[in-house]
């Protein structure tokens, strides 16, 4: 547990030397590579900078993330269709993009708003959907409002509890149970 507590303590460090762009600019670009891991940078952002100033930092820096994507997918939707006309998934992707054009705001607001959605598609479909700016826009806002306090409780009290067998059993099952409804709502929606 010491060499955690070594890890965790060198890189909220790290985050505070590089001040709050630096903690911005590591969320922001998660919007863009999704494999990288938010939950954690948003801890460490909290960490860095306290709960409330890293929470805002970390939430307007994956809306405005998340909104570059869907304006870049957006300007990209005639190529990007193009060549799906091309290939044999075209019709699927057709498919996925029409039901994706006619999904309610509150849909969205939670889709958005569970941790484990894939981002960076629902970014992909929204860009090269219909869907109006300004829908998207109020969905990030509040969704992901939503979504970076959950991984600003989840992670800090993680980081502080990783020496209790109760609290990352707890954290578990809130994390399983967030994945399950994210899944279900997923099936439930026809996202991939």
């Amino acid at each position: 547990m010491e060499l955690v507590n070594q890890i965790i303590e060198k890189s909220t460090e790290l985050v505070a030397s590089g001040g709050l762009l630096f903690g911005f600019l590591m969320v922001l670009t998660e919007a863009f590579l999704p494999i990288l891991p938010l939950g954690v940078f948003v801890s460490l952002n909290i960490n860095a900078f306290g709960f409330f100033i890293g929470v805002v930092i970390s939430w307007l820096a994956t809306c405005l993330g998340s909104y570059i994507a869907f304006i870049f997918f957006n300007l990209l939707e005639t190529k990007l269709l193009y060549k799906l006309v091309k290939s044999k998934t075209a019709k699927k992707v057709d498919e996925q993009i029409h039901k994706f054009n006619k999904i309610k705001f509150q849909s969205l607001v939670l889709i958005l708003t569970l941790p484990f959605t894939p981002s960076c598609l629902i970014n992909l479909l929204a860009g090269v959907s219909s869907m109006s700016k300004e829908k998207y826009l109020s969905a990030i806002l509040v969704g992901k409002a939503f979504m970076i306090t959950f991984w600003g409780y989840i992670g800090k009290s993680f980081i502080e509890s990783l020496t209790d067998i109760k609290a990352l059993i707890y954290i578990g099952v809130i994390l399983l149970l967030a994945y399950i409804i994210s899944k279900i709502v997923s099936k439930k929606m026809n996202i991939e």
